[in-house]
């Protein structure tokens, strides 16, 4: 009878050591454009290490983290948010809820709904108990993680500033980094402080568009090195004004990904994919596909 407990003790012990051996990543960067409905979240992997990049309008980005990440692994390397709205912001709080945040990267800008103003809060608290580094990211800042690069190629900094000292000046916030002081924006279009990222490993170029859509794109400065781009994340989840045909010929992508849910505003629009076919563009989308994954 004794013999019976320690069968199963050793069983249980057993499958948790494959479990842990299978869960083990491999040494390819994994690329993941999450499922999230309308809205944004993409998950850029490598070995034990996780770049975040939004996290959606709810809490599905915890299910493409858990089917993309160890199991045992609940450590995020770095996590950025492009800009303060609801359909890329709200799924980070689940996120630094659930695991422990190494570094937290943003524009400048703050928004003042009640879902912003709740990050914000939690992040000084992550900042103050947990050591989370908080910095603004600009045109040409980098983030480098192994042999991941990510440039940011937008919002520039003075243009940034002008813009919000010229819209709040006397209306300060303390926001994410302690160099940069975020403001609270009013109407003013959020889009156009969008992150925008140009990832590059190896040979690979990935544009990040965030929701920077066309009233930016001329501002976007490219390396002079970029002749074509191997994945574009479409701006804006397929807006008509999300870009120009100018800037798509510039660009020259191999695909295109549209993070797009249900949605009352004609995401992705007939402009925008009828575009893209014309420059014979492979369009993938969240939508049809779920998760949309890539392996380099």
């Amino acid at each position: 009878m004794r013999a019976k407990p320690l069968l199963l003790i050793l069983s249980l012990f057993s499958a948790l050591i494959w479990l842990t051996v299978f869960s083990f990543p491999d040494n390819k960067l994994h690329l993941i454009f999450c499922d999230v409905g309308q809205g944004d979240a993409t998950l850029i992997t490598k070995g034990f290490n996780q770049i975040l990049i939004d996290g959606g309008p709810n809490d599905k980005v915890l299910s493409c983290l858990a089917q993309n990440m160890p199991f045992f692994d609940r450590t995020i390397e770095v996590v950025a948010l492009t800009h303060p709205e609801a359909d890329h912001l709200t799924g980070l709080l689940s996120v630094l809820d659930k695991y422990k945040v190494d570094n937290f990267f943003s524009g400048p800008e703050v928004n003042n709904s009640a879902i912003a103003i709740a990050l914000v809060e939690k992040l000084k608290v992550k900042e103050k108990n947990e050591g989370l580094r908080l910095k603004s990211l600009f045109t040409g800042e980098k983030i480098v993680l192994g042999d991941i690069s990510l440039e940011t190629l937008w919002p520039e900094k003075n243009w940034a500033r002008q813009k919000l000292s010229n819209i709040a000046a006397n209306k300060n916030l303390t926001f994410i980094s302690n160099q940069v002081l975020g403001m609270q924006v009013g109407n003013l279009k959020l889009n156009q402080f969008s992150l925008v990222f140009l990832l590059n490993y190896q040979k690979i170029n990935v544009l990040l568009m965030g929701d920077a859509d066309s009233s930016v794109e001329n501002d976007v400065t490219l390396p002079s090195s970029l002749i074509s781009l191997d994945i574009l994340k479409f701006p804006h989840h397929g807006s008509k004004t999300g870009i120009t045909e100018d800037f798509l010929a510039k660009i020259k992508p191999k695909e295109a990904v549209i993070s797009v849910g249900k949605n009352s505003y004609g995401h992705p629009t007939t402009e925008a994919l009828d575009l893209l076919k014309k420059y014979n563009v492979r369009i993938r989308r969240t939508d049809l596909e779920g998760d949309i994954r890539y392996k380099f």
